[in-house]
């Protein structure tokens, strides 16, 4: 027996979380065309811009900066230090807490890679007007900003 239609369903494409996804496919995409060869996600390449940023910082900061688990943000961290791109460290206050940092060849990849990161955000912006641009930016950084206060990262 058919399902019967409810009309109080509303349609996806009229909801935020669903374009903020759809958003974010055409982002990854725009960043893989842009950074083609690199082989680097948007996510390692944020874990690399935030220990260049902040060199020796912790797991746990790096993974609430970028906005990940620690154990994602782990598995990441893994990944770019069996590249030879991150160190972890042993901290000297605390043995079981390890800090990162860049080794020049994360350093190397970073500049290399910006460029492409940088048309891939011009990219993702180009069908708004130029005017609207930063309005847009300002509203996401807004957004965000709210709802990360005082909450703990996604995971």
């Amino acid at each position: 027996m058919p399902a019967a239609p409810h009309d109080d369903i509303p349609d996806i494409e009229a909801q935020p979380g669903h374009l903020i996804r759809r958003l974010q496919q055409f982002a990854v995409a725009l960043f893989t065309d842009e950074t083609q060869g690199l082989d680097l996600t948007p996510v390692q390449f944020a874990a690399l811009a935030a220990a260049h940023r902040q060199p020796g910082m912790d797991q746990r900061t790096l993974a609430a900066t970028i906005g990940f688990d620690t154990s994602t943000t782990g598995g990441v961290l893994d990944r770019l230090e069996s590249r030879g791109l991150i160190q972890r460290s042993a901290s000297p206050d605390d043995r079981r807490v390890r800090l990162i940092n860049l080794t020049p060849a994360g350093v190397d990849m970073l500049g290399t890679v910006t460029p492409g990161m940088l048309m891939a955000q011009q990219r993702i912006l180009e069908p708004l007007p130029e005017g609207q641009r930063r309005t847009f930016m300002q509203m996401l950084q807004r957004l965000v900003h709210a709802h990360q206060a005082g909450r703990p990262g996604p995971g």
